[in-house]
């Protein structure tokens, strides 16, 4: 038995059940492997043994370096960017080194990031910074902490050597969990290869791995499309609730699954205001907080026109199917999303005009999002309006209204966010070698609804005449 195996039980149903969708491929050789963080939970949850991942075969491991009899591969994928098509993209700096059964029993992706040059590697080194590796490290706990469906990141492993961006930075590898690594992309990849059995095997693929009861309805694709258009009108649904920006919703990163992808410009947004966009590449707004819910059903018109061929051989049949489809996105959307703001706002049931009239409100007031309704149901929110009349008035229509009370209020709405100039001043002290703020940051953000002392400043945002935050594409 291998080195790996005692740490993890690997197997490649991907690469052996869809051929042509991936590539065999290595790691590049990291000089000096140094572990930085080990989500010690999530590897339990593996089936793996925490102190076996922090040997040096077990970091090695995390860092690529897979013994003989564990194939690794680099996936193949399409997917628009920005709106623009591109043919080819795949794992141009990343691997999966394999599926791993969980305790729970479900098949999840162990994954790599910033571990070399692939096939479709694209002009880039193949490397990642430890900076960005440790942003995707903190979003996903934050995620998951706040309930929102994710990738998590397993490990972060310094490389001992460095990548040039605009200047020198310590390299690191992350080693990143997922239900899979099936994209819109992936489909749109198979459907442009004009090999009907290959799209054909993919969708299989995806129904087996992801949505089995699929399988028995009367159009299996047609029934894969509508189980991804729900799971992605949930997931959205949910980034808005909390006022979370993905910053880089391309058909690449917008998973089968339903699961949240690629933590890159991603932030969470402090004054409400729909147009917020912090991402630096974003100069056009398109994935805006408020554009959100729009472009995930604009990417899934893009799964389904992948899908027409397998789900009739009548063009215009499979269209009007298709379209029904996109059609519902909207309102299962809606239906989330009302639901959502209803417990939020501690409502018997959905009011959209108590809810828009509020938010409304706390973007002409400037109000911070995540503050508003933590200070709701503490009766404190008043004193968060320069004006606070207009909101006097809407609080008297609401209390007619009311069904929840503060507890249950405080269980849908988090105190503690990943405040964007937290996680930069955490992630610049992690580069420079202190990961002790890092280790308290996900501390906090992934235990984010009970309010803790002494945690204050983590539930503040930027203090007043703070620069406006930009994210960059690191990941």
């Amino acid at each position: 038995m291998t080195v790996a195996t005692t740490l993890f039980r690997f197997e490649g149903s991907y690469a052996r059940e869809v051929p042509g969708l991936s590539v065999p491929w290595t790691a590049a050789v990291a000089p000096a492997p140094e572990l930085l963080v080990l989500n010690e939970e999530l590897a339990a949850e593996l089936g793996a043994d925490p102190a076996a991942l922090r040997d040096p075969a077990g970091v090695a491991l995390l860092a690529g370096q897979a013994p003989d009899g564990v194939p690794t591969v680099a996936q193949a994928y399409a997917g628009h960017q920005f709106g623009m098509y591109s043919p080819r993209l795949g794992d141009g700096r990343a691997l999966l080194l394999g599926e791993v059964i969980d305790t729970g029993g479900r098949r999840r992706d162990l994954h790599l990031k910033g571990s070399g040059r692939t096939p479709f590697a694209r002009g880039g080194d193949g490397k990642a910074a430890v900076g960005p590796m440790l942003r995707e490290y903190l979003m996903g706990e934050a995620m998951g902490g706040l309930g929102i469906p994710t990738t998590r990141a397993l490990a972060v492993v310094a490389t001992g050597e460095q990548v040039f961006r605009e200047m020198p930075l310590p390299g690191a590898v992350l080693a990143r969990v997922a239900a899979s690594h099936l994209r819109v992309g992936t489909f749109q990849y198979a459907a442009a290869s004009g090999d009907r059995d290959l799209l054909r095997g993919l969708a299989d693929y995806a129904i087996a791995r992801h949505y089995p009861e699929a399988a028995d309805a009367s159009n299996r694709y047609l029934d894969l499309c509508r189980r991804v258009a729900e799971a992605q009108a949930s997931l959205v649904a949910r980034w808005m609730l909390v006022g979370f920006i993905h910053g880089v919703m391309n058909t690449d990163n917008t998973t089968i699954s339903g699961e949240t992808i690629d933590y890159g410009p991603c932030a969470f947004m402090d004054a409400y205001d729909p147009g917020t966009v912090f991402s630096s590449i974003d100069e056009r707004g398109r994935y805006a907080y408020g554009n959100q819910p729009q472009i995930l059903q604009w990417n899934l018109a893009r799964l389904a026109e992948t899908l027409l061929p397998l789900i009739d051989e009548n063009g215009e049949a499979a269209v009007e199917a298709a379209t029904d489809v996109l059609s519902g996105f909207a309102e299962s959307y809606e239906r989330h999303w009302a639901q959502g703001m209803a417990a939020k706002l501690g409502l018997a049931a959905p009011d959209p005009e108590l809810t828009a009239d509020i938010l409304k409100l706390m973007r002409l007031q400037k109000v911070d999002f995540t503050l508003f309704f933590r200070a709701l149901s503490a009766g404190t929110a008043r004193a968060l309006f320069a004006e606070p009349e207009p909101f006097d008035a809407w609080s008297a229509r609401r209390e007619g209204l009311l069904s929840a009370d503060r507890a249950a209020m405080d269980g849908v709405n988090p105190v503690y966010i990943p405040r964007n100039h937290l996680v930069e001043e955490a992630l610049e002290q992690a580069t420079g070698g202190d990961m002790e703020p890092f280790h308290r940051l996900v501390d906090v953000v992934s235990r984010p609804f009970g309010e803790r002392a002494g945690l204050e400043d983590y539930a503040r945002p930027a203090p007043v005449g703070s620069a406006p935050h930009v994210t960059y594409c690191g990941t």
